[in-house]
């Protein structure tokens, strides 16, 4: 659906630091990330609720390259006030090189149980909601006014293919990334014009303990490599998928090659973004 206030003119988004905050980063996809990123050059902020595992992050992160600047903070991201003093301490940890240039927006859970939604718990879906949808929002909020300040950041949300297609199980998953995915399309909308770029990246079906406890991939065979998302973070990141800003790509089948490849088109046609399907030029909901 578009709205009848036209987007402003993006401008074209200054070089930000290469300096990254990735939540969710003690394990799973945002450990891959956060390594990743540390292979690419960037310095790295490592949150997560277990002090354990981003420690252990960040000695393989420093093993990798020990001029890498690492910083830990443990923080639950639904927590308003720690995320605040959690993003106030990067900021501060990260002031000589520039502040944060990238939040990725990683963290998030799953139902318990792979049902619907009248045979689940009503409190667990609504536990996936609110992790996966408050904790983007709160760190955004925190992460955005220095960005806008400098008049360059960059946002990367970890979404998922449940967010554009129904699925009989998983409700509160499925709402969820439908609403990050709507997030980021308000963000570029509002900021496009201040510098900032914000992208939807679903990393397929990768390895970790989240994905091997789900029944629906118990017989799965082929497994999208986390350094797929890798490559793709690094290059919105450094600012090369900048013309995708407000669009989803997943990893595994997009690449930053097909991409810049296909980019004109996806601008032209508007495809690649939450919006509703229109039956025509009629349609007076269009």
């Amino acid at each position: 659906m578009t709205s009848d206030t036209p987007a402003p003119a993006p401008t074209t988004a200054l070089a930000a630091p290469r300096t990254a905050l990735v939540t969710g980063a003690g394990r799973g996809i945002g450990r891959g990330i956060a390594l990743g990123l540390v292979r690419a050059g960037w310095d790295v902020a490592l949150l997560g609720r277990t002090a354990s595992h981003l420690e252990a992050v960040a000695a393989e992160a420093r093993a990798l390259r020990p001029e890498a600047r690492v910083v830990v903070r443990t923080v639950d991201v639904v927590d308003a006030d720690a995320v605040t003093a959690a993003v106030r301490d990067v900021e501060d940890a990260f002031a000589d090189q520039g502040g944060i240039g990238l939040l990725v927006n990683n963290a998030g859970v799953i139902e318990r149980q792979e049902t619907d939604l009248v045979t689940d718990d009503v409190e667990d879906v609504w536990r996936v909601v609110e992790t996966n949808v408050r904790g983007p929002l709160l760190l955004s909020h925190a992460v955005l006014p220095a960005m806008l300040a400098r008049g360059a950041g960059r946002v990367v949300n970890i979404n998922s293919g449940s967010g554009h297609r129904p699925s009989p199980v998983y409700t509160g998953y499925g709402i969820s990334k439908g609403a990050l995915a709507r997030l980021t399309t308000m963000l570029d909308r509002q900021y496009a014009a201040r510098g900032i770029r914000v992208l939807d990246l679903a990393p397929g079906v990768v390895v970790t303990d989240m994905t091997q406890a789900m029944p629906l991939h118990d017989q799965r065979d082929e497994w999208t490599p986390v350094e797929a998302t890798v490559d793709l973070v690094d290059a919105f990141g450094s600012g090369r998928l900048d013309a995708l800003s407000g669009r989803f790509v997943r990893a595994g089948t997009d690449t930053e090659a097909t991409l810049l490849a296909v980019a004109d088109r996806i601008e032209a046609t508007d495809a690649r973004t939450l919006r509703l399907a229109a039956y025509g030029e009629d349609d007076p909901v269009a």
